[in-house]
């Protein structure tokens, strides 16, 4: 015995006298026959419920949809309705489009934006490093001055003391030499 014959057999008990009952050959009605007829009879059908998110295609048919307990007068007025839908759809699938085509510009706006917005830094940026570049060399350059200035000023002092000195024992020479030779000093008379 395999272990699948005693699932089968757990699953499908005996019935009796060895039928089950789907090898019953006679259709069994367990309605009178006097309601066979409203049952088979045609009736109203009923309207269709579409179920969609917008990301459907339009193509759908009606056996996929779903059937709710409104009434309608024909069959063609399910037909009818069939445009209203379609048209709904189309019209949401349009706007829905003209949705995505204004936020992908909205979108691309923005980065063009961002883009101009980085340039415009950037020309900024190169005009302040040019800027900077100017000062960097001019101050280098007076810093070159002020030293030259420095040194010279330092130069001329130093010749300044040295004349002063120069000046100085000059005129020190000059009292020595008029105290040390008096008879300079004389005047001659004429007469």
């Amino acid at each position: 015995m395999l272990v699948s014959e005693g699932v089968f057999e757990t699953l499908f008990p005996e019935f009796e006298g060895g039928f089950t009952p789907w090898n019953d050959q006679e259709p069994t009605f367990f309605l009178d026959h006097q309601d066979q007829g409203s049952v088979f009879s045609p009736t109203p059908l009923q309207e269709p419920v579409f179920s969609n998110s917008g990301s459907d295609n339009s193509d759908r048919s009606i056996s996929g949809s779903v059937v709710t307990n409104k009434k309608r007068d024909s069959p063609d007025s399910v037909l009818n309705h069939l445009p209203v839908i379609d048209e709904r759809k189309r019209r949401r699938m349009v706007s829905n489009r003209e949705s995505a085509r204004r936020s992908r510009m909205r979108k691309q706006k923005h980065l063009d934006n961002l883009r101009n917005r980085v340039n415009r830094l950037k020309i900024e940026n190169q005009d302040m490093l040019n800027g900077l570049r100017w000062v960097a060399h001019h101050s280098q350059l007076v810093r070159t001055e002020n030293e030259r200035l420095r040194s010279e000023s330092h130069m001329l002092r130093q010749k300044m003391r040295d004349m002063h000195q120069l000046l100085l024992a000059r005129h020190i020479q000059e009292q020595l030499f008029s105290v040390a030779w008096p008879c300079n000093n004389v005047t001659h008379i004429n007469e």
